[in-house]
């Protein structure tokens, strides 16, 4: 009777755990619920645009052009997290699985790939908002201060250095995962390899996958 107890006891607090992946699914929706405000706001950036294409003065087009760009890089670090953070946290997406149009990179990019994505799409948001400064810069000087700029440049750089430490130890992981999977097939040589063995190597084999993924994105 304890034993019954126990099993269905643990049974109970499993299944809530790994049910309560589904706490998440709100917050992905509110994500789907930014993307149509940022189209909104993308809409009255292109009337600023087009009601300044008759201006003489080509910095307030480039400065109006480069906040497009920044919105769309936003609308990109935001399906990035959708679609990855769904399916690596969630469920998989079963509607894309048979589309012709699922992104390619769907459901090969897991949690380290993600940072590595997420990283790139701050600095290249960084480098835009940098540009627009400059520029803003150049045509008013007294209206942006010095300091921030440099303030500026420095969040920049710290984006920067944590995209290559990311992708540093990204690496050194994938390089463990490659020589443990070849000293695993080197003491299969000698030994038969039983079940445990060959799910080991799957598992290794699935990681190798997913760093050669990652290497192609």
């Amino acid at each position: 009777m304890e034993k019954r107890l126990g099993a269905w006891l643990q049974e109970t607090v499993e299944n809530l755990i790994f049910w309560s992946r589904w706490l998440l699914a709100p917050l992905y929706v509110g994500l789907v619920i930014s993307l149509f405000a940022l189209v909104v706001k993308f809409g009255f950036e292109i009337w600023t645009l087009v009601s300044h294409i008759s201006e003489p003065d080509t910095h307030t087009f480039v400065l109006d052009l480069l906040a497009l760009l920044d919105l769309v890089l936003l609308g990109n670090l935001i399906l990035i997290v959708l679609f990855a953070g769904y399916e690596n946290f969630v469920s998989k997406i079963d509607a894309a699985e048979d589309s012709v149009d699922r992104p390619y990179w769907m459901g090969t990019v897991d949690f380290s790939g993600l940072k590595i994505k997420l990283i790139g799409s701050l600095v290249a948001i960084s480098v835009i908002e940098l540009l627009k400064d400059f520029i803003s810069l150049s045509s008013h000087p007294k209206d942006i201060p010095v300091t921030a700029i440099f303030w500026q440049v420095l969040i920049h750089l710290t984006f920067v250095v944590s995209g290559v430490l990311f992708a540093v130890m990204d690496y050194i992981s994938d390089s463990r995962v490659l020589r443990t999977l070849e000293l695993h097939k080197l003491g299969g040589k000698h030994h038969d390899a039983d079940q445990v063995s060959k799910a080991i190597e799957q598992d290794l084999e699935k990681e190798i996958s997913n760093a050669k993924a990652r290497k192609a994105i």
